[in-house]
């Protein structure tokens, strides 16, 4: 599991807006990481801005703290892992990384401590997640209500926490980090598809409330990933299907997707960048599947 698993910025008049936010944001330049398949990655200035980042350490929310970092975010980086987040805030300053990075150890279950950390950000990335595989007979239930509490508890105060900076500013960005899981279900994974679901809710009702406010809020829907997340569920996997772990990945991960491979960490970090570009202004409530065709069934 990824959790329970700066440059000063220019003055800014909280409410004074363009289309998109305060006036004091330009068209900017480009981030330096590289996208994948090697092209250009988005448009993206995001000096002066603070994001929170939760599952920081590995997996997505590394590649999402880098990339946001590499457009001038200062990044904070939440995670149990501490080790992780310290290899993380060894980048800082390095090749990609315009802005900075903010590490705080931070286990989601503590809720009062989730809704602290996400105050004065004006981009929240809710990431962090852990996945147990079994059927409902023999699924722990304190391990449901831990899943339960670490994907749609904690982001509901992780978004609580976040939004009087974001609506007195007149802008701002979540992105929850949802699955093809959040818009179809899978077989043994009844926790982690309850919360995937109940993120969708809680993202399009945060949509509806922050619309007049400057304030998106949208779901980021990946297949499978190269994440430490996917590589300790074969296992699982292998002896729920009772097949070879070798036969996972084609059989049982990749069965209703027209892509053949797993979606890779950087390239779900670009699309959450896209929805903090000026040209995403106009997309909110809505979830954005990266799902190499699952969906299409």
């Amino acid at each position: 599991m990824t959790a329970p698993t700066t440059p000063g910025p220019a003055p800014r008049t909280p409410g004074s807006r363009t289309a998109d936010g305060p006036a004091a944001r330009g068209p900017g330049s480009v981030g330096t990481a590289a996208a994948p398949g090697g092209s250009a990655p988005v448009a993206l200035d995001l000096g002066g801005r603070t994001a929170l980042v939760t599952g920081a350490a590995s997996g997505i929310g590394r590649a999402c703290a880098l990339r946001l970092a590499a457009a001038g975010a200062r990044v904070r980086a939440v995670d149990r892992d501490g080790a992780g987040l310290a290899s993380l805030a060894g980048e800082a300053g390095g090749p990609g990384t315009a802005g900075a990075f903010d590490t705080r150890v931070l286990d989601l279950t503590d809720l009062d401590a989730a809704e602290q950390a996400a105050e004065g950000v004006d981009i929240l990335v809710n990431n962090a997640g852990l996945q147990l595989v079994r059927p409902i007979e023999d699924f722990p239930p304190d391990v449901f209500h831990t899943v339960l509490t670490v994907m749609l508890e904690a982001p509901f105060r992780l978004i609580r926490g976040a939004l009087p900076h974001m609506y007195a500013e007149g802008w701002g960005r979540i992105v929850n980090i949802s699955s093809v899981h959040g818009l179809r279900a899978s077989a043994y994974k009844s926790a982690y598809v309850a919360a995937k679901h109940g993120l969708e809710g809680l993202s399009k009702t945060a949509a509806l409330e922050g619309a007049s406010h400057g304030v998106t809020s949208n779901c980021v829907n990946p297949g499978y990933v190269r994440t430490p997340l996917v590589e300790k569920q074969i296992a699982d996997q292998a002896r729920t299907h009772q097949i070879p772990e070798e036969r996972v990945v084609a059989d049982v991960l990749l069965q209703d997707s027209a892509l053949k491979r797993l979606l890779e960490p950087d390239e779900v970090a670009e699309a959450v960048a896209y929805l903090c570009t000026p040209q995403a202004s106009f997309i909110t409530g809505t979830s954005l599947a990266l799902d190499g065709g699952w969906t299409a069934h």
